[in-house]
């Protein structure tokens, strides 16, 4: 199959030098809005043209506690297993991102814990790994919107099992900070106050070739669903976090990540439109200048 023909968001490529393979992740129940969630696919390639699939990479217990908004699954190799961060939500449960764990890229995955890593009262999705140059390990998600009005990205530092977390969570930045994020227009559900609503969602991390940390995060933009970039002036993840000016990617299309070819080439993916059932993988050629990174024409 081609790209198009995949149903997907949020993808997520784990690039597998050994047998040169890539491997695709991301949202794929047909309605990840509604209804009880099935689980998450995944789809292997050669040349990122042809495609397999679907492998069945996670399908939930009967006692999993999350049971809808299956959702961004990523999968990083950490200590010889892989793990997948990924976020559910359950009826009087707050949306969290879940720790699963698997000997294989493809899974099957299982639960890491009973329970999801983010905070137990904040409600949270998108959670992400970052090692740092010490070797530590954190989760960077997102406390959203719709508890606190004015999302923000936050991050963690975890044990080197990735069961906990052993600090609390620092805040990073709001998504009002940067200056392409636009108001979102949408209520808080079952707000009897209502103010204005910024949106934060889909952070990745990546440390470019001269040692800039950056970080690809998602909003909504001056046309819509749109993707920014941010960059840690300290070179850590605590930042402090600069934002640039104009998003990456301004129109219909965001929640991306970055990986590099079995080529070499700087690879963009991220989902467009961003209107269900429509959505699709796209890649796009990214460079690195100057310790940012931008389209390459």
């Amino acid at each position: 199959m081609k790209i198009h023909d995949i149903q997907i968001r949020d993808p997520f490529v784990y690039v597998d030098h050994d047998e040169k393979t890539y491997y695709l992740f991301g949202t794929t129940d047909e309605n990840c809005w509604r209804g009880p969630g099935q689980g998450f696919n995944c789809y292997r390639s050669k040349d990122l043209q042809e495609w397999d699939g679907p492998i069945a990479a996670f399908r939930p217990t009967n006692d999993f506690w999350g049971k809808e908004n299956f959702w961004a699954p990523e999968v990083h190799q950490f200590k010889n297993r892989f793990y997948m961060f990924a976020t559910f939500k359950a009826d009087k449960r707050y949306r969290a991102t879940q720790i699963l764990v698997s000997e294989a890229v493809s899974g099957p995955y299982a639960p890491l814990n009973d329970g999801p890593i983010t905070p137990a009262n904040w409600q949270c999705l998108d959670g992400t790994l970052h090692v740092d140059d010490n070797g530590d390990p954190w989760i960077v998600f997102c406390h959203e919107w719709v508890q606190i009005h004015n999302g923000s990205v936050c991050a963690m530092r975890l044990s080197p099992d990735l069961k906990e977390a052993v600090e609390r969570p620092y805040f990073l930045f709001n998504a009002s900070e940067a200056p392409w994020v636009r108001e979102s227009g949408w209520p808080e559900p079952g707000g009897k106050y209502h103010f204005p609503t910024y949106v934060t969602d889909g952070p990745f991390l990546h440390r470019t070739a001269d040692g800039a940390l950056l970080m690809l995060w998602s909003s909504l933009g001056a046309q819509g669903y749109a993707m920014g970039v941010s960059r840690s002036a300290s070179g850590h993840i605590l930042g402090p976090w600069h934002h640039e000016p104009d998003p990456i990617w301004a129109k219909d299309g965001g929640h991306g990540m970055i990986f590099q070819t079995l080529t070499g080439q700087l690879m963009l993916t991220f989902h467009m439109p961003n209107k269900t059932p429509d959505e699709r993988a796209v890649f796009v050629a990214i460079e690195e200048r100057n310790g940012r990174i931008q389209l390459k024409v």
